[in-house]
């Protein structure tokens, strides 16, 4: 029976040759033994790419086989975990690991490599994961929805029950192809029946689902109801320090590792938007997930903790109590306070996912606790996989900021891979685009985002353009001239619609609860604290010394620079500063003017990207171009909303009229 949903970068259909064939034809393996699991599965993989892409069935060499074409061997002296190395010398191709893992990840670059059809000939890689543990967080619900799902519908949940199909391994060969080492399954939000996955309704499905994923080394976890004592017939209470709270779940997790034994651990969200936590029995974020963690320690088990807390029933009429303060406030006076098996889940940036905000301070801020990035790779504010928003670009900048926090190894990307610190539990984590849409993600371009973010954490080194020029070519096309033509509309699509969204990092402006196309106001007067303040004079947010402090979040020269209007980078002026609308900025145009210009060039650069693409007709598979052809359509009709109610609001709110004279509603 032919699948209902493509194979994205692993469609391993017809490629040129390059010489490759020479060195996949015979394959032997030293110091793994070929039926276990991920071995397993990584030869199964290197038969099935190297037959689709090559025409060649490998055939597995015998311990008296001379002179194999492919040798993959054992070396966990020179090669750290996870990782391999990739050589070739005399006619003979070698893939040594340092384990299991590093052998699938092997596998799969040397299928890569056939994929964009470049010579095996020439490969020398010593390739080691920058980050401990690389994961996809699913906000999938178990009635099937998904929570900013732009895709369709869960492939994990229909009805309340878990699904565990060909599809499901499919998805685990494509996460573990980019170097997913954990995913999580379930929404943050745990609620009904999701609370009940730790139970015996739920056990034999978990643990089924868990070892699929173990066999292409991926870690299951889940998302935890910190209040499911109340919910599952416990204590009346979830208080993390009351001893029947403690002895429940004790009795609890015992039960759920010896029922799901590949468990990695567990993802909470507390004392946020509704969610109950330690705050509502008076205690601290650090008590509530050192008890859970102190727990499931004996299990290997890890607590993975969310910083995303903060008063949603905010005064928009108060100037000084600042959303963005929230994360670090609430976290940095227990610095040192959590258990080794605690990680802090951080958003890169302070607010909620938005096309520019500032780097969370809480990043670097921590010195004594282990810390994990959390990204988006769902295009909640950013597009909702209508609009083409690579989001790589914008990782890389997070992952590159410097937050002064040692004198050395003091990015974002060093902290969070432990080196900074020496922490083991460490990472990067990204809210996962996929649903159960055909091609998986609704546009066919946003699986770069998906592709894109595995491969960056998994290697922060690698550019956004060469991530891009990867996926091009495994899934699209490697003919140069589409290549180049598609890596510029993915490289170029965030400042666009950057440009006819919000400008100069102000953010939001967005329809409510939706959060797709413009409502100048929809937030501005509402509790969840994301604010313009707009007014005739100007607009932004002063967190400054002056306003709500939060540049003194920041180490220096961070927080100074911030602080200061003249040296304030330009594309966060607005998150940083109340400006007058008559500000002159360094390109000589004033701030509403900028305002103008570049809502009708991000209009203009749509345009000019479905010229692009339209050009493309016949060039790249049919149907992936006819769903693309179809939301650049949609997104013209976004951006011009936009820069038509964005342009409109500035100009009744100013006054100022737009000095080239186009028409301003």
């Amino acid at each position: 029976m032919e699948k209902k949903w493509t194979q994205l970068w692993l469609k391993y259909d017809k490629k040129q040759d390059a010489g490759n064939g020479a060195f996949v034809q015979t394959v032997k393996f030293c110091g793994f033994d070929t039926k276990a699991a991920v071995v397993a599965n990584a030869w199964k993989e290197l038969q099935r790419g190297v037959s689709g892409m090559l025409g060649i069935v490998p055939a597995l060499a015998g311990d008296g086989t001379e002179n194999p074409k492919m040798v993959i061997a054992l070396d966990a002296e020179t090669v750290k975990k996870e990782g391999y190395r990739i050589s070739c010398n005399d006619g003979c191709l070698k893939l040594e690991a340092a384990d299991e893992n590093g052998v699938l990840y092997g596998v799969f670059h040397v299928l890569r490599l056939i994929a964009m059809e470049q010579p095996l000939s020439k490969v020398t890689i010593l390739c080691e994961p920058d980050n401990p543990m690389r994961m996809y967080n699913h906000w999938d619900n178990m009635d099937g929805s998904i929570e900013r799902g732009y895709s369709g519908n869960s492939f994990f949940f229909e009805k309340g029950e878990l699904i565990i199909d060909e599809r499901i391994t499919d998805y685990a060969r494509m996460v573990a192809s980019v170097g997913i080492n954990g995913v999580v399954i379930n929404n943050v939000n745990v609620k009904d029946e999701a609370t009940w996955l730790i139970t015996d309704r739920y056990f034999a499905k978990v643990a089924e689902l868990s070892n699929v994923f173990a066999g292409y080394g991926i870690k299951l976890f889940l998302s935890l109801n910190y209040a499911a004592p109340l919910e599952l017939g416990g204590p009346d209470s979830a208080d993390p320090l009351d001893e029947d709270v403690i002895a429940w779940w004790k009795t609890k997790m015992a039960e759920v590792f010896a029922k799901v034994p590949n468990l990695g651990g567990f993802l909470v969200k507390a004392d946020s938007e509704g969610r109950p936590g330690p705050f509502t029995y008076g205690r601290t974020q650090a008590d509530g997930a050192n008890m859970l963690a102190d727990i499931v320690k004996p299990y290997g088990g890890i607590i993975i903790w969310r910083c995303f807390v903060y008063n949603c029933t905010q005064d928009w009429r108060d100037y000084k109590t600042d959303r963005a303060r929230a994360g670090y406030d609430n976290f940095i006076e227990m610095d040192g306070d959590y258990h080794d098996n605690v990680i802090l889940q951080i958003k890169n940036g302070p607010m909620d996912f938005q096309i520019r905000e500032a780097v969370s301070p809480l990043l670097g801020g921590l010195k004594k606790t282990n810390q994990m990035l959390e990204v988006q790779v769902a295009q909640e504010y950013t597009g909702q996989q209508i609009d083409l928003c690579y989001l790589i670009p914008l990782f890389k900048e997070v992952l590159d900021f410097k937050t002064y926090c040692k004198p050395e190894n003091d990015t974002v990307a060093d902290v969070v891979s432990g080196r900074t610190y020496g922490n083991k539990n460490a990472g990067i984590a990204a809210v996962c685009n996929t649903g159960n849409d055909e091609n998986w993600t609704g546009n066919d371009l946003a699986a770069a985002n998906f592709y894109g973010f595995g491969r960056l954490a998994f290697t922060t080194s690698l550019s956004a353009e060469e991530i891009a020029e990867e996926w091009v070519k495994m899934s699209l096309s490697c003919e140069q001239e589409v290549v180049d033509a598609i890596v510029n509309l993915l490289l170029g699509s965030r400042e666009t619609y950057e440009k006819y969204t919000s400008p100069l990092g102000i953010g939001w402006m967005v329809t409510p609860h939706y959060h797709y196309g413009p409502s100048v106001d929809g937030y501005e007067y509402s509790r969840w604290g994301t604010y313009h303040r707009a007014d005739h004079l100007g607009l932004g947010v002063d967190r400054t010394d002056n306003g709500t402090g939060y540049v003194r979040q920041y180490y220096e020269p961070n927080a100074s620079m911030y602080n200061d209007i003249k040296t304030c980078p330009e594309e966060l002026l607005l998150f940083f500063h109340h400006v007058p609308y008559t500000h002159m900025l360094k390109s000589g145009k004033t701030l509403i003017q900028h305002i103008y210009d570049s809502h009708f060039e991000g209009v203009e650069e749509v345009e000019a990207m479905i010229r692009v693409w339209n050009g493309l007709e016949g060039k790249v598979p049919f149907c992936a171009y006819e769903v693309i052809k179809e939301r650049f359509a949609r997104q013209l009709q976004n951006a011009k909303e936009w820069r038509d109610q964005v342009n409109s609001y500035f100009y009744r709110k100013s006054g100022i009229a737009d000095e080239m004279g186009r028409r301003i509603y």
